[in-house]
């Protein structure tokens, strides 16, 4: 006699297994939950539904506000820097010449350390490696840089923008 714990046959066991096929509905609906609950939350966030949630409208950093472009404004203008670029023997100059947008209120004070921002432009684009300023999609970053730095010196909010007029490596 055949000793079975179930009470069936073992041939029958063969069957029930061989039978039994485990469903792929559960895995393919999850899958297609999740793709649409993933763009669904996509599409909310860029079209800004979910800014409610947090009490109101997100607040923008400090110092990131969009600027009123027809606000009253002042240009500093800095004297030109001429710059020997390293390893090129003397020969190879960098002229730089650049105007500083300030609130009219701050004109004064932004004049009174012209010397200290044309020194820390001078140390800065001397420092920079020559193939950075060859590259043209590298000014603006330059530009972001130099600006930092002129905040840095000017302090906070007294300049608001860095308008380069000449930038001629020859």
């Amino acid at each position: 006699m055949t000793d079975t714990s179930a009470g069936a046959l073992p041939d029958e066991n063969a069957e029930r297994a061989a039978g039994k096929k485990s469903s792929k509905l559960p895995l393919v609906a999850g899958l297609i939950l999740a793709v649409a609950g993933g763009g669904g939350g996509f599409t909310a966030t860029q079209m800004g539904l979910l800014d409610g949630l947090m009490g109101g409208k997100v607040a923008e950093p400090a110092g990131h506000a969009e600027p009123d472009p027809l606000a009253p404004v002042a240009f500093v203008v800095l004297d030109p820097v001429v710059i020997a670029l390293p390893g090129s023997n003397g020969r190879d100059h960098l002229r730089f010449t650049a105007q500083l947008e300030v609130p009219p209120d701050q004109f004064d004070a932004v004049e009174a350390i012209k010397p200290r921002i044309v020194d820390v432009l001078n140390g800065y684009l001397r420092a920079v490696d020559v193939r950075d300023m060859e590259d043209p999609s590298s000014l603006m970053r330059l530009r972001a840089q130099m600006l930092r730095r002129i905040e840095v010196v000017a302090g906070q909010g007294r300049v608001t923008d860095l308008l380069i007029m000449e930038f001629v490596l020859n």
